[in-house]
């Protein structure tokens, strides 16, 4: 295998067209992190045939010694490799990175099988996945008992869903009031402002939905979704008083679906599973009917 930085926005974009990788992985969201202060490195695997894997890392500096890199939900395999050539190509990254000493080397395989030959430091992350190449009628189905009677009565209720346009200005407010729930609630996720700055990085409209649902004249919910090659990730959500008891979110990703499948998304990811400290919340995402994936874990 030989493992380099040689290779442009183009053909990485290509590569992942039609494979629904993770959003840490897509070129646009590093570009976005670069726009917020991080440092990224992209790194090409390649062997005779091409190319077999991608990996994007963020790197940073710990106490002015310590050299971090970090590559969340990759490396994204292109082709089926055997445990051995994983290991391989895991080691190689290390020294490919080209990090200075002393020096600290992570990895989250976007996978559930452990990582041959690494040392695990984290356990797994999970999340909620949802397959779009189904038909809708069959992802309704699907969906819990319970969860499909909330999305029945939104339906019945006097919410209305909107599209929201994809201007900075026209979704701020969404922004805005997560970073006021954030402070509320004490808890840290990436910064809004990368989403405007991935949607400058796609220079493309279609990599972002935000719907929202209103009661009269006022707003009831939202929810946000990035758009990444074939797959979309439910990035930013909010919900009011009102939202909560009338469904609304039941009523919004339903309707995502559907928009989401007309613009090629094949999967769609709902974010981290949390049943301790955000059991609604999962509750939710695992009433879906999607499949809960729990990832092997970060290795050193």
């Amino acid at each position: 295998m030989q493992i380099s930085t040689d290779i442009s926005r183009a053909q990485w974009d290509e590569a992942l067209a039609s494979i629904p990788a993770s959003l840490q992985q897509d070129w646009s969201y590093g570009d976005a992190l670069v726009a917020v202060g991080a440092h990224v490195v992209r790194l090409a695997i390649r062997d005779d045939q091409g190319l077999v894997a991608l990996a994007q890392f963020t790197t940073r500096k710990i106490g002015l010694l310590v050299d971090v890199g970090l590559c969340s939900r990759g490396p994204v395999w292109l082709r089926e490799v055997t445990a051995r050539e994983r290991q391989q190509v895991h080691k190689a990254l290390k020294s490919a990175l080209g990090l200075g000493w002393p020096r600290v080397t992570l990895q989250t395989p976007d996978d559930e099988a452990p990582l041959p030959g690494a040392r695990r430091v984290v356990s797994g992350y999970s999340t909620v996945m949802l397959d779009l190449t189904r038909p809708l009628e069959d992802l309704r189905a699907g969906f819990d008992g319970k969860w499909r009677n909330r999305l029945v009565a939104a339906e019945k209720s006097d919410l209305k869903v909107q599209q929201n346009g994809t201007k900075p200005a026209q979704y701020i407010w969404l922004l805005e009031t997560e970073e006021g729930q954030r402070k509320a609630r004490g808890y840290t996720a990436t910064p809004a402002s990368l989403v405007p700055e991935f949607v400058q990085a796609k220079g493309d409209r279609d990599s972002l939905l935000v719907l929202r649902a209103d009661l009269g004249k006022q707003k009831a919910a939202a929810m946000l979704f990035l758009i990444h090659g074939c797959a979309a990730t439910y990035h930013i959500g909010w919900n009011s008083e009102d939202g909560r008891k009338l469904g609304a979110h039941n009523l919004l990703l339903w309707s995502a679906l559907d928009t989401l499948k007309q613009r090629g998304v094949t999967r769609l990811d709902l974010g981290g599973v949390e049943t301790v400290k955000s059991a609604g919340l999962a509750r939710f995402k695992l009433g879906t009917g999607g499949e809960l994936v729990t990832y092997a874990g970060t290795y050193f």
